[in-house]
């Protein structure tokens, strides 16, 4: 006699958001699938306020403005809702609500910090879904671990161009919101 294995029961996106407003910690969301999102070291939050330090200050008087990790985004064509680092969305912001909910529909840059244990994932099969977000237009990996930036920006609608910098002098651009970031704010008071 064999041990049948047991099925997985598939969560529907109600359940989810419904899952997601009583937990105390978030989760992302995919194919019937609740995932735990892990906390972050303390490089990784260093980083990330230092972006979004320095990107609500150059788009102040901007119709746009950045916001942080505890804004969930829906990439809409296959259902996925997650969790960036760093998300900046301009003018109309389009929002899905759902019993209270808000989940953002049309990011128009993401950033995401890596780490060790995120950087296949957020190169890979996670780029892959955000290509799906029409309203994307720039993606940007920033290393935890050396000063590396990388940033892909969308032309001609399904084309990405790369562009990267690794000296702590250099500036990356974030064209389509008119700001560039140096590495030195980026890395400000992170210790190697």
């Amino acid at each position: 006699m064999t041990a049948q294995a047991q099925e997985k029961p598939i969560i529907t996106p109600s359940e989810y958001l419904e899952f997601e407003r009583n937990s105390e910690f978030k989760h992302e969301y995919f194919e019937g699938e609740i995932f735990a999102m892990v906390g972050a070291s303390l490089r990784h939050n260093q980083i990330s306020v230092n972006i979004v330090s320095e990107l609500r200050r150059q788009l102040k008087q901007s119709p746009c403005g950045p916001f942080v990790n505890d804004l969930r985004v829906k990439v809409q064509e296959i259902e996925k809702y997650t969790y960036p680092d760093v998300v900046i969305a301009c003018n109309n912001i389009e929002l899905e609500k759902v019993n209270g909910m808000e989940t953002l529909l049309n990011p128009i840059v993401i950033i995401e910090v890596i780490s060790d244990s995120t950087e296949a994932y957020d190169r890979g099969v996670k780029f892959h879904h955000y290509q799906l977000i029409k309203s994307l237009q720039e993606y940007i990996l920033v290393s935890q671990y050396s000063c590396f930036v990388e940033k892909f920006i969308r032309v001609n609608n399904d084309e990405w161009i790369y562009f990267s910098c690794n000296n702590i002098n250099e500036t990356i651009s974030i064209e389509s919101v008119n700001c560039k970031l140096m590495l030195s704010d980026i890395y400000y008071m992170v210790e190697w």
